[in-house]
């Protein structure tokens, strides 16, 4: 049986209260058993470096950033922090998750 799988998009940055939100129901849904991608776009990858994701990822939390947003606001590229791409990858992420989650 397939495991349910939730994604969740974050485009506001660290002062915002969507970064909480969304570090929590990453985590109340890896502890379901649920897989788990998170995309950070716009100013959501000044967060890639939130040490609340550390426990997140050991959990099993897929982090994906905008490879193209990175660039443009000079967030440092930390492959070990997040899987770094384009817009195909969360065009899959909300084609193939059961359920999808935009934090704007």
């Amino acid at each position: 049986m397939k495991k349910q799988s939730l994604g969740i998009l974050l485009s506001t940055g660290p002062e915002n209260p969507n970064l909480s939100t969304a570090i929590g129901v990453s985590d109340a849904a890896l502890s379901a058993g649920k897989d788990v991608y998170l995309y950070l776009i716009d100013h959501g990858v000044l967060t890639v470096d939130d040490p609340r994701f550390d426990p997140l990822r050991g959990k099993g939390l897929k982090l994906f950033a905008c490879a193209y947003g990175a660039q443009q606001l000079g967030v440092p590229r930390k492959d070990d922090r997040a899987t770094y791409c384009g817009l195909v990858v969360l065009s899959n992420i909300v084609s193939s998750c059961d359920r999808f989650i935009a934090l704007n």
